[in-house]
């Protein structure tokens, strides 16, 4: 799949997503005659898994001059360093001054996702995790937040969006409302089996109506070897997923002939969760993480001018000039 590109809405290309003392700044150097080529380098507050340079380049690629301008980064999903310059942009200020805010928080909200997403998949020591944060923000984010989990090594993604601007397959099998709408778990596979393509998993959700365990017997009887796996997603209310669930259903369905059916889990996985369940010994085929991931807070990032016009400039509590790192690359 080929991923796709990023799409620069209007409302930023104009400004109107900008901190107003940019417009406000931009309106009196042109009124000035002023606009000088600025070096402007970006850094986060923390350490954490460098992401969103790639929605950055697609907006600077409509913004920069095509001659005149350079622009260097870190690769995505770099880990780097709190306080290592990971962006730096050389233009005329009018440009891209405008955009500082934008690029703050596409480089903050994205490096936070990728990172949480990589904890995540650290934890899980191999076991496959895909990112469903999408039911937990704003439709506006959820794609880029999806981008970010697989950057940050997720398998795969809950959102078509997202999915295609990482490049892969979404992954989901049903919600609840299948089953409780067909009024029965093997209804609500035989059905998904029917009218799926054949490259989507069927993967049945057994925790609806009837005890995990049986419930997984049922669907597995009823699809055996086109059924590939079995969901739980257990609610609090019932004692959610536990460890000793999936162990349980594991025996019951190697007992019955149907070791070929793997276990997947939802619901509140986090890292230190899914490190427990590992630790516990229960046979986890894949986590589904979603809140953990949308929750994490940005990872902070400061814009600094150091250069105007090739002479080292900068506020106090900043070195003047280029700061050095040989990680980056150009990349415009």
């Amino acid at each position: 799949m080929v991923n796709t590109p990023f799409d620069i809405r209007p409302s930023i290309l104009v400004g109107d997503t900008a901190d107003v003392y940019l417009q406000r700044t931009l309106t009196i150097l042109r009124n000035e005659s002023i606009n000088p080529t600025v070096t402007m380098e970006f850094f986060p507050r923390s350490d954490g898994v460098f992401c969103g340079i790639r929605e950055v380049r697609a907006l600077l690629a409509k913004v920069l001059p095509e001659t005149g301008s350079e622009v260097w980064a870190l690769e995505e999903g770099e880990v780097l360093e709190a306080g290592e310059v990971a962006l730096r942009i050389k233009a005329p200020y009018s440009s891209f001054g405008l955009y500082e805010t934008t690029i703050c928080g596409v480089l903050a909200s994205c490096t936070g996702w990728a990172t949480a997403a990589r904890e995540c998949v650290e934890a899980a020591q191999g076991v496959p995790v895909v990112a469903s944060a999408a039911r937990h923000v704003h439709p506006n984010v959820s794609a880029n937040i999806d981008y970010s989990a697989v950057i940050g090594g997720c398998a795969s993604c809950s959102t078509v969006m997202g999915a295609r601007l990482a490049g892969v397959t979404p992954s989901g099998n049903m919600p609840h409302a299948l089953p409780l709408i067909m009024g029965d778990a093997v209804k609500a596979i035989q059905s998904f089996d029917r009218h799926m393509p054949q490259e989507v998993p069927r993967i049945a959700l057994v925790d609806t109506f009837n005890d995990e365990a049986e419930e997984a017997l049922n669907v597995s009887q009823a699809l055996r070897e086109r059924l590939r796996g079995v969901r739980l997603d257990t609610p609090a209310e019932r004692g959610g997923v536990t460890s000793d669930l999936v162990k349980e259903v594991r025996a019951r369905l190697d007992l019955a002939g149907f070791r070929h059916v793997e276990i997947f889990v939802s619901g509140g996985f986090t890292p230190d969760r899914i490190r427990q369940f590992l630790q516990s010994g229960a046979p986890v085929a894949g986590f589904a993480v979603g809140s953990y991931i949308s929750s994490k807070p940005p990872n902070d990032f400061t814009a600094d001018i150091h250069e105007v016009d090739g002479r080292p400039m900068a506020k106090r509590g900043r070195t003047p000039g280029v700061t050095m790192n040989p990680r980056l690359d150009r990349v415009m």
